[in-house]
């Protein structure tokens, strides 16, 4: 058995994982708001990361300006994080969901737990016990059940090109965002990747660019009416700096292959979210692949978690 110790650790990484990926989930109500009100897709990814930035960096630069010193062999994976983990995956995302239906979009990008494992497996070196590719499999299956990918039409290839692209960013995300919570301050690798993500998005969606008059525009959420710049605050805060915080921190103590499979969490609680607020439940096929995800994510935590424990034993040996 695992020391008490490490089980608590572990436990508490779990926590801060799904933490991230229901504030992520719940963001996309706070994007609809916005994009209600005549806000582009990329348009919005772009003005909530540079909004993220725009609050969290000079707050670091003040409270812990020691966070954000980094040394010169940090730079390209800080600017792999920032790039791939921050702006490329949401960017893409939102090209893939203009161009396939957002089912086959959100089961593309959810490929990256597998991506993630290949790259330890393969990369590493790191053996993987086969009931984790099961999990990984069975989660990427049931996350099909519940987006319907049947009901699209013809697939844009552009679109699967870009799906593709987006869960290579986001294993990117995993794979480095571990690579630098096991060295820096998770808070000012955080403010550093926003601004390097916001730098990125601004390159192809300046903000700047849009009308005046969209910021002010009112919009609906929640049956509350609000102008868009107060839904954008709450967007950059609660929608990306909290989550990024949350998931960085996850990542000091828990292996990225088994935090990629925890991502299944998002569409679960934005299904539900839609439930709650839209009215729109799932049908009994959806119901399957939501017990097939969590079943799936399980197996992965169960057999990475006796694999940790394994290889702890074998360092003590």
């Amino acid at each position: 058995m695992e020391t008490a110790g490490r089980v608590s650790i572990r436990s508490r990484a779990i926590g801060w994982s799904l933490t991230s990926w229901v504030l992520f989930a719940g963001s996309g109500p706070l994007a609809e708001a916005v994009m209600v009100a005549g806000w582009p897709p990329a348009a919005v990814t772009s003005a909530r990361i540079v909004l993220a930035a725009g609050l969290l960096v000079p707050l670091v630069a003040v409270v812990r300006p020691r966070a954000l010193r980094f040394r010169r062999a940090d730079l390209w994976p800080l600017l792999g994080y920032g790039i791939l983990g921050v702006a490329g995956v949401q960017l893409l995302f939102f090209v893939a969901v203009e161009r396939v239906p957002v089912g086959v979009a959100m089961v593309l990008v959810n490929l990256a737990p597998a991506l993630v494992a290949l790259w330890v497996q393969i990369v590493r070196r790191t053996r993987l016990p086969g009931a984790v590719w099961l999990g990984i499999g069975s989660a990427v299956a049931g996350l099909g059940l519940v987006a319907q990918i049947w009901q699209g039409d013809r697939l844009d290839m552009l679109g699967v090109a870009a799906g593709l692209g987006s869960a290579i960013c986001s294993a990117g995300y995993f794979l480095l965002g571990e690579h630098g919570a096991s060295k820096h301050d998770s808070i000012g690798l955080t403010a550093a990747g926003l601004a390097i993500g916001a730098v990125a998005v601004t390159v192809f969606t300046p903000p700047w660019t849009l009308p005046a008059g969209l910021l002010t525009a009112p919009t609906v959420l929640g049956g509350l009416h609000t102008p868009v710049w107060l839904v954008l605050l709450v967007l950059a805060l609660a929608g990306t700096v909290l989550p990024y915080l949350a998931g960085l921190r996850a990542l000091r103590d828990l292996p990225s292959a088994s935090a990629s499979v925890l991502a299944v969490v998002e569409p679960l609680v934005a299904a539900a979210l839609a439930w709650l607020l839209l009215g729109q439940s799932l049908g009994p096929m959806q119901i399957v692949g939501v017990a097939i995800m969590l079943i799936g994510a399980m197996l992965v935590q169960l057999n990475m978690s006796e694999a940790a424990r394994v290889t702890e034993n074998r360092e003590w040996q």
